[in-house]
Parts: structure tokens; C-alpha cells; sequence
């Protein structure tokens, strides 16, 4: 890898959340990052979450997020890639970002090497121990048949009663606030160290706890958390030596 390319990665934008306008602003934000980026990007990664709800119909998707769909596009027809994750907000992507964007579409974590570094890449939702009733959940949202009967309500009705769960969801929890409270705690930091157990990871990376995290694991292996875009605006990037955590600026 040249010095002069990068590896980018950001993860948890919430694309329509908690409204119109913020959400506008957001995506603005995020666009010119995205501008940015590109002029050393040998690549980017995406880990779920970029829309705080997601499902596309067979002939129509929700409504707005055309200013970062239109990046995207420009970017990836440049020759630069950009891989997208699914995470547990958007995992109703199927192909139209991949068909029309020109994104490599993930569902599930992915290892990859780069300059002998090792990568294990993810949203990070539904791994590590317990949270059986999420992993539940997820499982249903999952399913073919789940999918099916979503989309035979009327996108009105189906994206209306999405974003109106989301909204209940977020005023019930922090999931916007969340606090650090020691490595121990963390669910991810426990499913890297059983990872490590079978095979070295130089970085592991995430999104999905909404906390910028570096946490070491072993002398030679880190957990990195990219946080997220409401608060943070925090992302990580690689120069073929080393990972980093860095952040956005606001203005």
C-alpha cells in the first residue's frame, strides 16, 4: 500500500433521525467527509446503520438521503470502493445500493488483511454472549417471510409505522447516550478475546455501541468501536502501519 492511500472507516450515521432537518444537517456533514476522504482513499467501509430505518420495496425505498446516495455513486464510479454493512436499523438493504450505488453489500463480518495488518470487520450487533432476546428478534427480522409480509404493506403505512417504533425506541433507552463502563462490560471486548482463541486479529472493528473505543485485547491485537454521527462524529482510518481514531470537526 502507498502512503498516500488510506483505508477509512465509519460506521452508525442514523440517516433520518431524530428528524428532518437534524438528520439534513447530518447528512451534509457526513458528505463532506466523505469529500474529503476521497482524495487518499484506496478504500471505505461502511458498518451498518447509515439509515436509523431502511426497507426497500421491490420498486420503492424510503424517501431523502439523496445527497449521500449521489456521493456514493460518485465515489464508487471513480474506482474507489466502498463496502456497506448492514446493521440492525437498515438490515432490510437488499440490492439497490449495490445495483445502483455500486457498493459491495455485507451481511455478516468479514476478515481482511491489509499490509500484514489482519482486519475482522463488522456492525457488531448480535455477537459476544447473551442478549438471547435481540438475537431472537433478529433472527425473525431476518427471515424471508418476515421480509415478505412487511412488504405487502403499503410503504405509507410500513415506513410510517417503522419510524414511529424507531422514535419510541430511541425516548426508551440511551442508545444515543451511552456511557463507558469498563472493558468488562462491553459485550464486544469479550467476543474478541474468545475470537483471539482461534485465530490472531490485529483490529477488530465495530460499530453498533455508539462509543469511540480503543481498547487493547493482547499485545498485539485492539478492539475499536467507531462510534457514531449524532454526538461523535468520530471515524477510523488506516495508513498501512496503523489503525487510528479520529474525529470529524462540526463546523
Amino acid at each position: 500500500m502507498s502512503t498516500s492511500t488510506k483505508i477509512y472507516f465509519a460506521s452508525d450515521f442514523h440517516l433520518g433521525a431524530p428528524n428532518h432537518e437534524e438528520s439534513k444537517k447530518r447528512e451534509a456533514r457526513i458528505v463532506k467527509w466523505l469529500d474529503e476522504v476521497k482524495k487518499d482513499a484506496s478504500e471505505i467501509y461502511l458498518l451498518g446503520d447509515i439509515f436509523d430505518f431502511w426497507f426497500e420495496y421491490k420498486t420503492v425505498i424510503p424517501k431523502g438521503f439523496v445527497r449521500l446516495q449521489g456521493k456514493i455513486a460518485e465515489i464508487t464510479d471513480s474506482g474507489i470502493p466502498i463496502h456497506v454493512f448492514t446493521g440492525n436499523h437498515d438490515m432490510w438493504i437488499f440490492d439497490y445500493l449495490p445495483k445502483e450505488l455500486g457498493v459491495k453489500l455485507y451481511r455478516e463480518p468479514i476478515i481482511k488483511e491489509y499490509n500484514g495488518k489482519k482486519f475482522f470487520i463488522g456492525h457488531g450487533d448480535g455477537l459476544g454472549p447473551g442478549d438471547t432476546q435481540y438475537k431472537m428478534l433478529k433472527a425473525v427480522f431476518a427471515s424471508k417471510v418476515c421480509q415478505w409480509l412487511f412488504a405487502r404493506i403499503h410503504p405509507n403505512l410500513g415506513i410510517g409505522v417503522a419510524n414511529a417504533w424507531s422514535r419510541k425506541s430511541r425516548r426508551n433507552n440511551i442508545t444515543y447516550d451511552e456511557k463507558f463502563e469498563g472493558k468488562e462490560n462491553e459485550i464486544l471486548y469479550h467476543f474478541c478475546k474468545d475470537h483471539l482463541k482461534k485465530e490472531h486479529i490485529d483490529y477488530f472493528v465495530f460499530g453498533h455501541r455508539h462509543l469511540p473505543l480503543e481498547i487493547p485485547i493482547s499485545e498485539n491485537s485492539t478492539y475499536f468501536n467507531l462510534g457514531e454521527w449524532i454526538k461523535h462524529n468520530t471515524y477510523a482510518v488506516f495508513d498501512g502501519k496503523k489503525l487510528e481514531m479520529k474525529k470529524f470537526p462540526t463546523s
